[in-house]
């Protein structure tokens, strides 16, 4: 036998115990379905859906509606924004704020992924449409001020010399209705240096929280 296969028979062997047990306990109640079933099967059918698959379409749609327009899951797959997420933290993202107010410098963003749209990226927002930034000795420069206070401060940030932009020197301007966006952990980032900037209409919304591991549960800033 299939080593994998024998690995999921003994992975769930207790289920069918566990079946035949609750199929004693309640042999009454499945007993009387099964006549309801049979003698008046399309009213059984109606009060099935009417107690069961109407609540739970009903639930179904709003978790949809939910976790598309409002907030959801997402889980952290690189280091790209240590210290601030770990990998493999699970994060929960408000999709609606920016529906109704800009982002600001600082934020910690998901948007679509601009050389791959089915993914979505996790960085921080460092450049708003219209600001000049530059990467200067490890400093963030925006509109030539150093960006000397938090979050911007915990971070070191590195020029890549063969990338699109961050070059030493540099000075970046980020065009109407895009955005610049660089990980925490800039030595093992690849963000707005490599590919540039981030369409508006593609920002999905604001990471606001570490929900898991229960030991990092915090806001996330």
């Amino acid at each position: 036998m299939d080593p994998n296969l024998l690995q999921a028979i003994q992975k769930y062997a207790w289920v069918l115990p566990v079946a035949l047990l609750l199929a004693f306990m309640y042999r009454a109640k499945l007993a009387s379905e099964l006549r309801f079933a049979r003698t008046e099967p399309k009213r059984w059918l109606f009060e099935k859906w009417k107690n069961w698959g109407e609540p739970l379409l009903i639930a179904a749609i709003l978790a949809i509606f939910i976790r598309t327009f409002i907030f959801g899951p997402y889980k952290i797959p690189t280091g790209s924004m240590k210290p601030t997420f770990m990998e493999e933290d699970k994060i929960f993202v408000d999709k609606l704020s920016y529906r109704f107010r800009l982002p600001e410098r600082g934020d910690i963003i998901v948007f679509k992924y601009p050389l791959d749209r089915k993914k979505d990226f996790v960085k921080r927002l460092a450049g708003l449409p219209g600001d000049s930034l530059e990467i200067r000795k490890g400093v963030l420069i925006v509109n030539g001020k150093a960006m000397t206070d938090l979050p911007f401060s915990k971070n070191t940030y590195y020029n890549v010399e063969d990338w699109k932009f961050g070059k030493s020197g540099q000075v970046i301007r980020v065009p109407d209705g895009h955005y610049f966006a660089l990980g925490d952990n800039s030595a093992h980032s690849a963000d707005s240096r490599q590919w540039g900037f981030v369409p508006k209409q593609d920002l999905v919304g604001k990471a606001f929280m570490i929900w898991w591991p229960p030991k990092r549960i915090k806001l996330a800033k």
